[in-house]
């Protein structure tokens, strides 16, 4: 069975503090979802920690229980991206060995 393409477009933009998420389906229709900084750090921290096996959202959300599963998945597709991570064989593994301090600079150059 093909997969099924999404085709979306998706923004994101720092507000009060939080990782905003807006997504516009080809309707025109639109949503947001919100991811905190404690949640983003978790998650990129998450993933550094497991830099040679790579990491799936599933995993994400496994691993990380007191994480929102939908935080931990904007998070994720910010770090896509920006090129924070890349995708092999449906794990997500860090592009720099730097992947913490590469996402904090992502995160706050929103604000600029």
């Amino acid at each position: 069975m093909p997969r099924r393409t999404i085709d979306h477009q998706q923004t994101f933009a720092l507000e009060d503090g939080w990782l905003v998420r807006t997504v516009i389906k080809p309707n025109g229709s639109s949503y947001q979802h919100r991811c905190s900084l404690a949640a983003y750090r978790a998650v990129t921290d998450y993933i550094d920690e497991h830099t040679n096996e790579g990491v799936t959202t599933n995993g994400l959300w496994d691993g990380l229980p007191d994480v929102p599963c939908t935080q931990a998945a904007i998070a994720l597709a910010f770090l896509k991206e920006l090129g924070c991570v890349t995708v092999c064989h449906r794990r997500c593994y860090p592009v720099s060995k730097f992947l913490v301090e590469d996402a904090l600079i992502e995160f706050h150059a929103l604000n600029l």
